[in-house]
């Protein structure tokens, strides 16, 4: 069994290759919680966590952030619908009073097609953001969909699922402290898992 020191995990058995130790973690949202300080020196923002993938990565950053800020959440999706960011399937938006004036530091997990976060750019600047800039754990440069470059990222990381500090396989791994890849055998059974699940909800 895998094990991160200063706890074992049972689901460790589950990880094929540990990308991202916990320690490098953290040294990048240091250098990442820097950059940020330093955009918005002097200035009062609101740092908005795309759920729910990035409420560990936010959490972390703005502890390491000695500025004022506020928090605020907000849960979307996009799919493709002809456009260049697509449409933008909103499950929880803060109210405008969150969003028109304030400059907003938009943070997610992981930017790849970029359509979701561009479509969210797109939506704060609507509702009247004074700015967006963006902010993301893992950037996977090689899956970009549309033109969208993080302002500031943590990591680059070539084109694998990965799992761990708040990114998830089927709602599961988010409590890993570090980034793994998972095991074939271990994607088969929680795809299994849901499956049954799914079953026997239909059944109720």
């Amino acid at each position: 069994m895998l094990e991160s020191p200063p706890f074992s995990h049972p689901v460790h058995e589950d990880i094929e290759t540990i990308l991202l130790s916990e320690a490098q973690i953290l040294q990048g949202i240091e250098r990442v919680a820097a950059e940020v300080t330093r955009a918005y020196a002097g200035r009062e923002f609101t740092v908005m966590s795309v759920l729910k993938g990035s409420c560990v990565f936010a959490s972390d950053l703005i502890r390491r952030v000695p500025l004022r800020l506020e928090l605020a959440f907000v849960a979307a999706s996009s799919y493709r619908d002809g456009t260049t960011s697509g449409r933008l399937d909103v499950n929880y938006f803060p109210a405008d009073g969150e969003i028109a004036g304030r400059e907003l530091l938009l943070v997610d997990d992981i930017l790849d097609t970029g359509r979701t976060m561009l479509a969210l750019k797109n939506e704060l600047v609507a509702r009247g953001a004074a700015s967006v800039r963006t902010c993301v754990f893992l950037d996977k440069p090689a899956r970009r969909a549309v033109p969208l470059q993080a302002d500031h990222s943590c990591f680059e990381i070539e084109d694998k699922f990965v799992v761990g500090y708040g990114l998830d396989f089927a709602g599961a791994y988010r409590n890993l402290p570090y980034l793994g890849v998972l095991r074939q055998a271990a994607i088969e059974r929680r795809q299994a898992h849901q499956a049954s699940r799914a079953a026997a909800t239909g059944r109720a």
